[in-house]
């Protein structure tokens, strides 16, 4: 079904490829809701599974949407949430994430893992290497020279910790101390989490890990990665320590080992706001019709907290599910409409016809089944599922 949802009318994963076939049939929905797992494309077929689904993994044949998703091997490592995954030579890699190394565990931590998933074989390997950083969180491109680079990331360090600390406590008869190590976690500056600051890369060939140099901006996660052009990468939004967005939207261009940033226009404030928070967890894609970014999710009133001052930012707000679409055509940012409801932390596909959004997460922190695309024309937004 095709609907058209203009601003006017509106109700209230991020992965860059381009398919061959996007006509007004259904989109099949996922056997089970994802969010905060991965989505990539290899050839025809584009893969989404693991975050919310586990070890579970799953493919659908854009050539043959009517068979619908098939199951594929389950992941053979612990769970990973929000790793980092892309595609060299038909093969998936798959970087770092959270989750409990053992079923007994009593914490999470960030792994330290890399793995491969061959299509063909339809087998997962673990790699004979560790990530230099934590990458939950992060995002992964293929280079020209068949090297992964990887941007942003988590502090494995600090985060473990965290997370030690954090669930070693009775939150119902020990909340003064619960508090006191959220309280002290969340209230740092974004520098003191000492996120990934390197664009880190990864030669799957040679197995040795390299880097292409700083960003020269506060380091993030959660930023939707856009291939704009050859060796040339838009990263959108993300967070810059845990609760507080940023609204930069930047562009890399790659030329063997050396990385040139340039600043883009941010994304506008939504209409009716006049504050952009940023968006963590978007769908974006490059389209026919520019550089669609769509959904996201923050905290309103992170961004004024911390301008006062206060880095615990998102203290005592409640999360923000975004459903605004904004369109970037000839450096201009748009917002020609929205989705029929706010989602983040799912996958997305530029597709023949628009952006393809797979799955996420809603305002009830739901994983979702959707499948739908969304298309810019005429200034408005237009919705097939």
């Amino acid at each position: 079904m095709t609907k058209s949802i203009p601003l006017s009318a509106a109700l209230a994963l991020a992965v860059v490829v381009t398919a061959t076939a996007a006509t007004a049939e259904d989109w099949p929905d996922l056997p089970e809701g994802v969010k905060n797992g991965i989505g990539v494309r290899v050839d025809d077929t584009i893969y989404v599974g693991l975050g919310s689904a586990g070890t579970a993994l799953y493919a659908l044949d854009l050539n043959d949407r009517a068979a619908g998703w098939t199951e594929r091997a389950d992941f053979t490592g612990p769970a990973p949430s929000q790793p980092a995954a892309t595609v060299v030579d038909g093969a998936i890699y798959v970087f770092g994430g959270s989750g409990k190394a053992t079923e007994d565990a009593a914490s999470p931590i960030v792994f330290d893992t890399v793995w491969r998933y061959d299509p063909d074989a339809d087998a997962w390997s673990a790699l004979d290497t560790t990530t230099p950083a934590g990458l939950l969180g992060a995002g992964a491109v293929t280079l020209d020279d068949g090297r992964i680079a990887v941007f942003g990331g988590y502090n494995k360090e600090l985060f473990d910790t965290y997370l030690a600390d954090i669930t070693s406590i009775d939150k119902d008869t020990d909340p003064d101390a619960w508090n006191a190590v959220v309280d002290a976690y969340m209230g740092m500056e974004p520098t003191d989490y000492r996120w990934n600051d390197l664009i880190l890369t990864y030669d799957p060939a040679a197995n040795e890990w390299g880097d292409l140099g700083r960003d020269p901006s506060d380091p993030n996660t959660g930023a939707a990665i856009v291939a704009t052009g050859p060796q040339t990468f838009t990263l959108v939004n993300g967070e810059i320590k845990p609760g507080l967005r940023t609204d930069a939207v930047r562009t890399v261009s790659i030329d063997g080992d050396t990385a040139d940033w340039a600043d883009d226009a941010p994304i506008p404030a939504p209409e009716g706001s006049d504050v952009q928070e940023g968006l963590a967890g978007a769908y974006a894609g490059a389209t026919d019709a520019g550089l669609l970014v769509a959904g996201g999710a923050n905290f309103q009133g992170a961004r004024a907290a911390a301008d006062a001052g206060r880095w615990y930012a998102h203290d005592g707000l409640d999360k923000h599910w975004a459903g605004e679409v904004f369109l970037l055509e000839d450096g201009t940012w748009s917002q020609p409409g929205e989705l029929p409801e706010g989602l983040a932390y799912g996958a997305s596909f530029a597709v023949d016809g628009g952006l393809l959004i797979v799955g996420g997460e809603d305002g009830e922190r739901a994983a979702r089944t959707d499948v739908f695309l969304i298309a810019a024309e005429d200034g408005t937004i237009t919705v097939t599922d």
